[in-house]
């Protein structure tokens, strides 16, 4: 039975207060799923490493420090994902071996990058930024991962450089994104984003099925 949730997310730069604020964000974000962790009386942690190396690396401590956790990894894809297998993408891209005694299920990646997220609800990023956004510059993509990794960003600025809030940037703008996202609309155009909600709740329930029969 899963006792304890602690997911190792790449992203927040270097110092403390950006990654306070990003972690606010994934925790707005990942809020329907926190809740369920709450009521089943899970604990649940959020872990925000800096760059995507040191989340591999905190990633691999805590499968030794938490042995008992579920723990997981998540980073960007940084790339088209044309495997079925998250540890085999990166295995390919960035050169990692998939650590002993854990599996696809402990893996888990933003596609291309987190912005994509951003991209899947127009609606949010309207909202957010307000007058001047430009809404005919994002495209309407029913899966926002086939937008190249290096088009992500450049679409969201020129989206957003005429906006009071000025143009989108990544630690000023992306935690406050997060927390207003509609999961299910980014879950809708990102198939690795409902894959990671579908497995925590899939865990979650697990478990509950697991009390209930003890």
């Amino acid at each position: 039975m899963v006792k304890e949730i602690r997911i190792y997310i790449e992203g927040g730069g270097d110092s403390k207060n950006t990654k306070k604020l990003i972690k606010e964000g994934f925790a707005g974000f990942l809020k329907p799923i926190a809740d369920i962790a709450r009521n089943q009386k899970i604990k649940w942690d959020i872990i925000i490493c800096g760059t995507r190396n040191n989340a591999f690396r905190d990633f691999k401590n805590a499968l030794k420090s938490h042995p008992d956790a579920f723990n997981i990894l998540l980073v960007d894809a940084e790339a088209p994902v044309k495997i079925n297998s998250p540890w085999e993408h990166l295995k390919l891209r960035d050169n990692w071996d998939k650590p002993a005694g854990v599996d696809d299920n402990n893996c888990h990646l933003m596609v291309q990058t987190m912005e994509a997220w951003f991209i899947a609800d127009i609606a949010t990023l309207k909202k957010f930024y307000g007058q001047g956004f430009k809404e005919n510059a994002v495209p309407k993509n029913a899966n926002v991962e086939i937008i190249a990794k290096d088009n992500l960003e450049r679409i969201l600025k020129t989206a957003t450089g005429s906006t009071t809030k000025g143009e989108y940037h990544k630690i000023k703008h992306a935690y406050k994104l997060l927390e207003l996202l509609d999961v299910d609309q980014v879950c809708q155009a990102s198939p690795y984003c409902d894959r990671l909600f579908t497995t925590l709740t899939s865990k979650m329930t697990v478990s509950t099925s697991n009390t209930d029969a003890e």
